[in-house]
């Protein structure tokens, strides 16, 4: 067992949370149980996560898109309503990082996935929201095919992404943003990178790569932002002996 609010207190830390304006809160959104024995993550809190969570005996949901958003009513919708009914009848603690987690350089999912496709991270700054540059820009001593970085994308990710295939043969540098960063392709092509990855495409990209000379790879919203959540999930449980499960919800955007 440990207590939620320390918990709670340790991603805000480590993350740096009040250093970021959002879209919305980050850190705990729904207060639920005070001990803590199993923490679920999931990428977003929606019904399919609550419930799953529920059903597992969850303490603690630590998603990446959290339930509450500007763009959202203020007014409960019936949805709205029904996902907080499930968590609060259920004692299930539920809390949201966003641009913190994308930001962060160890855990990350802009970090994690440079450096799981090869790239090591460099001092430049991509991908701004709300003031901060939440991205990566990777760089690789040894270039990698271009058809090969496809694959291993794939291979990485679990799914085949949208590729303009229209930057050099080899790549030594790439831009990273996941999830809807589509728009900062000009960033990345003003910086000479070889390619750019988000998880969102946008139409305007196609013509983007082609008159830019650089490679998009579109790999999924869903794709991209599994794991910095589920790495923090890890941390947790490594940090206050708790188990930790992460929920998988397949999203094909």
């Amino acid at each position: 067992m440990a207590k939620r609010d320390e918990i709670i207190a340790f991603c805000d830390e480590l993350l740096d949370i009040g250093s970021f304006t959002d879209y919305g809160p980050n850190g705990l959104q729904v207060p639920g149980n005070e001990d803590v024995a199993l923490v679920a993550s999931a990428v977003s809190a929606h019904q399919e996560s609550i419930d799953a969570a529920v059903a597992m005996g969850a303490d603690l949901l630590i998603t990446h898109h959290g339930l509450f958003w500007d763009f959202h009513p203020r007014a409960l919708t019936p949805p709205m309503a029904n996902r907080l009914k499930a968590a609060l009848g259920a004692g299930l603690s539920v809390a949201g990082y966003h641009l913190p987690l994308d930001a962060h350089p160890g855990i990350g999912n802009n970090a994690l996935l440079c450096r799981s496709l090869g790239f090591e991270p460099g001092p430049e700054a991509i991908g701004e929201a709300k003031g901060r540059h939440i991205g990566i820009v990777g760089h690789r001593s040894e270039p990698i095919s271009a058809p090969d970085l496809f694959e291993l994308v794939e291979e990485q990710l679990g799914r085949a992404p949208l590729v303009f295939a229209d930057g050099p043969d080899r790549i030594s540098s790439i831009g990273i943003v996941t999830g809807a960063g589509a728009s900062d392709i000009h960033e990345a092509t003003a910086l000479g990178l070889d390619a750019f990855l988000t998880g969102e495409p946008s139409e305007h990209v196609m013509a983007d790569s082609r008159e830019g000379g650089i490679h998009f790879i579109s790999a999924g919203h869903y794709a991209t932002e599994i794991a910095g959540i589920n790495r923090l999930g890890e941390l947790i449980a490594e940090q206050f002996s708790v188990r930790h499960t992460f929920i998988d919800a397949p999203n094909p955007i």
